[in-house]
Parts: C-alpha cells; sequence; structure tokens
C-alpha cells in the first residue's frame, strides 16, 4: 500500500499540467483517500478499536478513549520531560514513541505543594502532556474549531486534567486541548546565570500550541482556527500570550476569564499585611530573588549556582516559601518585552478577536480562606482595613461602601476589593482592546452558583458568584459541592453556544440567543450571564461596580 501511495504521487505531479482542473481535484482526493487508508492500516497493528480509537501524532501513535459523542486522548507529550540539564530551560521537543502510545489515562500533574497543609509535593516533574476531547457525533468530521484551555491556581496548583471539556465538545463542536505547564519554582524561577530567560510556564505553553498547530487536524480539527482561552493564572497567561512577540501566529482568538491585563491588588487587600500584588514581575528582580533564594539553600554565589540548583531534589525547591515567591511570570525578556498592561495600552498586542470578563463577587473566593483568621466583624475593623489599603483615600471609599448598604463589614470588604481589583481593572483593559480588535465583555452573575469543594463555610458569608464559579457551566467538574439546577443547565448551555461560536467566527452571538453586543468605549457594555428571564442581557458595568470613582482615585 506505501508503495503504491509513493507511485501515484509521483505520477501525478508529473501529469498536473495536462490535467483539467476538476479532474486535478479528484486526482487530490483519491490520493487524500489513500492516505488516509495507509494511516488506518498502519494504526490496525495497534489495536484500534471503536471503544479504544488510535489516532498518529507527529511523534507517533496514541490510543484514547471513546465516550457518548466524544473521544479523549489524554497524557500525550508535547515537549520533552524538563528534568536534570533542562530543568529551567525553553521546552524541547518530546522524543518520538515506536508503537501506539496509552492515552487512555491524564499525565502527572506538574510538581506542586499540596492545596492544603503541609506534607510532601505532588505530581511530577515530568508532566509536559495535554489532553485532547474531540467530538465524535453529528457534524463535520474534521475543520472543528480547536480550543486551547489553560488552567488556573495562581502559577502554582492545578492541571488541566481536571477540565473535563465534553460540553465544549458535544454541544459545542469543539475540539478542546486541556494542558499543563511547569508551576511556581520549576516554572517562575530567575537566576543571575539565567540572565534573560523567558518564564518556563508560558514557553510551555507556547510549545503546546504549536502542537496543537501541527496535530490538530489529526484530531477532526482547524489548525487554523484555535483560541486560546483560560481562567485566573490561565487568564493572566493568556493574557501574557496575547502580548508576547513570540506568541505571533500561534492562536487566532482569545477568552480571558478573571484574568485580565491590568488586573492588581491594593496592599492589605486579602489580609492586613500583604503588600500591594501585580501579576507580572521585572526580570531585573526576580534575578535578585533568584540569587537570595540559591544562597538560602546553601548554593554557591556566581558561577556554579545554576548547576548547584539544578543537583538539588525537587522536594527542596517546590515549597510553599519558594512558590510564594516564583509565582509570577516576569517581563523584560524575549517572550515577554514589556509588562503586559503597559503593552495592552500601547496597542502592542495581537490582532485577535477577544472575549473576556470577570465575575459579580470574585474576591468573595479569596476572603473566605481568610475571614477565619482576619475577621471583619464592626465599623472598626472595616475602616482599619480602608486605612491600611488606601490610606488617605480611605474616607472617600467609605462614603462610596457605607457600611449601611451591605448586611456586614465582610460584605462590604468583598464589594470594595471586587471592584476595585477585578471589575474596574477588566473595565480598563476592554477599553484597551476595543480601540484595536473587536472585543466582547461579559459578568458571570448567578449569585447561587454551586460552591466549589474546598471553600470553607464561613456565616454570615455567601459565596456568590465569586471566582472560578463559572468554570462549572463551561466544564463537566468534579469539584463543586452540589450540581446545578435546571435553571443552571439552561444557563450552562447558553454560555457553552456562545463560548464555542466565539470559537467557530469570533463572534459570540448565534440565532435564537440574547444578543450579545460587541464592548465600544462609547459603549462599554457587557453581557450579564445569570439565570432567569432577564439574566442574560447587556448591562453597563462601570457603574455596576463603582468604576468612575476608581478611575478618580487611580494612583
Amino acid at each position: 500500500m506505501l508503495k503504491v501511495l509513493k507511485l501515484s504521487k509521483g505520477q501525478g505531479s508529473m501529469r498536473r499540467a495536462r490535467l483539467p482542473r476538476r479532474r486535478r481535484g479528484a486526482l487530490a482526493a483519491v490520493l487524500l483517500a489513500l492516505s488516509s487508508a495507509v494511516t488506518a492500516a498502519a494504526a490496525a497493528p495497534g489495536g484500534g478499536t471503536p471503544e479504544r480509537p488510535v489516532v498518529g501524532t507527529d511523534h507517533g501513535l496514541v490510543r484514547g478513549r471513546a465516550h457518548d459523542g466524544f473521544a479523549t486522548y489524554e497524557g500525550i507529550p508535547f515537549a520533552a520531560p524538563p528534568t536534570g540539564g533542562l530543568r529551567w530551560r525553553p521546552p524541547q521537543p518530546a522524543r518520538p514513541w515506536r508503537g501506539v502510545r496509552e492515552a487512555g489515562e491524564p499525565g502527572p500533574q506538574c510538581l506542586q505543594p499540596p492545596v492544603f497543609g503541609g506534607g510532601a509535593p505532588t505530581g511530577s516533574e515530568d508532566c509536559l502532556h495535554l489532553n485532547v476531547t474531540a467530538p465524535t457525533g453529528p457534524g463535520p468530521a474534521r475543520g472543528r474549531p480547536v480550543m486551547v484551555w489553560l488552567h488556573g491556581g495562581g502559577f502554582t496548583y492545578g492541571t488541566g486534567s481536571t477540565y473535563h471539556a465534553e460540553r465544549l465538545a458535544v454541544r459545542g463542536g469543539a475540539v478542546v486541548v486541556t494542558v499543563n505547564y511547569r508551576l511556581g519554582t520549576l516554572g517562575f524561577f530567575g537566576h543571575p546565570e539565567l540572565k534573560d530567560a523567558p518564564p518556563f510556564g508560558l514557553a510551555d505553553q507556547q510549545a503546546a500550541l504549536r502542537w496543537v498547530r501541527a496535530n490538530a487536524a489529526r484530531f477532526g480539527g482547524d489548525p487554523g482556527n484555535v483560541t486560546l482561552f483560560g481562567v485566573s493564572a490561565g487568564g493572566l497567561s493568556t493574557c501574557a500570550q496575547l502580548v508576547s512577540p513570540t506568541a505571533a501566529g500561534l492562536f487566532d482568538k482569545a477568552v480571558l476569564q478573571s484574568g485580565s491585563c491590568m488586573t492588581e491588588y491594593p496592599p492589605g487587600a486579602l489580609i492586613p499585611s500583604l503588600p500591594a500584588y501585580r501579576p507580572f514581575v521585572s526580570q531585573h528582580d526576580l534575578r535578585d530573588e533568584g540569587a537570595a533564594a540559591a544562597r538560602r539553600l546553601g548554593c554557591p554565589q556566581g558561577a556554579g549556582a545554576l548547576d548547584c540548583l539544578r543537583g538539588l531534589s525537587a522536594g527542596k525547591l517546590v515549597t510553599p516559601e519558594l512558590n510564594a515567591v516564583f509565582n509570577r511570570p516576569a517581563y523584560g525578556n524575549p517572550l515577554l518585552p514589556t509588562e503586559p498592561a503597559r503593552a495592552l495600552e500601547a496597542g502592542r498586542f495581537h490582532r485577535v478577536p477577544v472575549m473576556q470578563g470577570a465575575n459579580r463577587d470574585e474576591m468573595r473566593m479569596f476572603l473566605g480562606f481568610t475571614l477565619g483568621q482576619y475577621p471583619l466583624r464592626d465599623a472598626r475593623d472595616y475602616r482599619a482595613r480602608l486605612r491600611n489599603s488606601f490610606g488617605g483615600a480611605a474616607g472617600a471609599v467609605e462614603a462610596e461602601y457605607p457600611l449601611s448598604a451591605y448586611p456586614t463589614p465582610a460584605l462590604a470588604w468583598a464589594a470594595v476589593t471586587t471592584d476595585n481589583a477585578w471589575a474596574c481593572t477588566t473595565l480598563r483593559a476592554d477599553k484597551a482592546l476595543a480601540r484595536r480588535v473587536p472585543t466582547y465583555a461579559y459578568e458571570f452573575a448567578d449569585r447561587t452558583a454551586p460552591v466549589l469543594e474546598g471553600l470553607p463555610d464561613v456565616p454570615g458569608f455567601p459565596y456568590g458568584a465569586a471566582h472560578g464559579f463559572e468554570l462549572p457551566y463551561l466544564f463537566v467538574s468534579p469539584l463543586t459541592k452540589q450540581p446545578l439546577t435546571d435553571r443552571q443547565r439552561a444557563l450552562a448551555d447558553r454560555m457553552t453556544d456562545y463560548w464555542t461560536r466565539f470559537a467557530h467566527t469570533g463572534n459570540p452571538n448565534r440565532l435564537g440567543a440574547p444578543g450579545w453586543p460587541a464592548f465600544h468605549s462609547q459603549a462599554p457594555l457587557a453581557q450579564s450571564l445569570a439565570p432567569g428571564r432577564h439574566g442574560v442581557e447587556p448591562f453597563d458595568v462601570g457603574p455596576a461596580h463603582h468604576c468612575p470613582f476608581w478611575d478618580r482615585h487611580r494612583d
């Protein structure tokens, strides 16, 4: 069969000039069919079956699992294991394999400390794998939009395999790829000997996008129609890729969920002792932090420090203390030349359509973890927080957010910090984007959304539409304490339709759905996403979150 294929190609190329166009098209179709038959024949010895389908990638065959209307292929390496001498180096090509690689289960998560409590880190340094969910039901067998998901977790926690993408695949007709990338000290470390090395976790994401361009068609996707999307740190990652020169041509649309380029916290937003937070750090400051960490770990100063650090066990590097330092991507390098917020303001970003939004009660999720130790019980506590975070503007903030307007001081503080750190920074980013590319803004606003697993129960402090609470509406998630109600499932269908329509066309609107206007500075409308008859409709996000006030009080 292979010999026949080579002969047919040779004859076709010699005769091409003499064949009429219709016959050339017919010959191309025959050759494509013959090539597909050869691929199927090659896969047959590996045991491909309807239950365990086999697909060929550019590195070798993988055997996935068939489900009702979709198939999954998990744990596929997109880069070499970043271990040993490859620790703190840009991702290198994965080694091809012989035979059929089992892809029925996810690979290990990237090494990370336990989310709660002490103990050894979990996962593996050998973690640069991705997972593909592809539709198998009615619809085109190829040319589907591809959606590449970047998980959240503060650049310290998380894994792509948590996000089960069958709703986006089956209802939305998209091929979905979820990605692991290096985290914490292993993904965002800097040191004088590393010079201007890129943020390794972001470089991993670009390697995964290159894999998608090379392999999407093999899973039925269109490699020329790739949407990059992510939440929290994944949203910030999408922002970083949007302004990264080295990401040019790797994706065609972007969705940022609760992670705009302009996200920032005032000092004391979470607990009184924390400084102000910006999600990106200068390369110079990161190198200084790395040199200080090397000293604490007993490595020599100057030449040889990096060899010493690469010789340490991963357990000595992946600790809560070090990950609290090395959890921000650096700018001032070829991957991120400029701080993303400044790049966005200056218009230095890829010209692709963008969908971007935040959640109605973002900060309640973060405060839920801290209120037990740092309670807000009364007006005195509230005013102390205001003075700590806003200094001389504290009185103006209290007048804008009087305690009498909120059930408790904790909910008042959640409103202040949600608006200041999330809603209004996202609105500023929307305005910068909309000056140059089609932009669609949203706010997830279901205040009855299921609470995510692991969050403490805090009396008198409902979580509402907190950070990350939109995820069960897009993914089939095991991370919630209760299932979606019928009204919430209807909202999940609507959101799935919007997200995947955007992936198809760059515009979330579709026939029969409530209209979602494009964002313009003259009409700064966001689409509210909540259950009920009037839950999905445009609204003016600025006044709803006191953004004119915060614009007047920016530093």
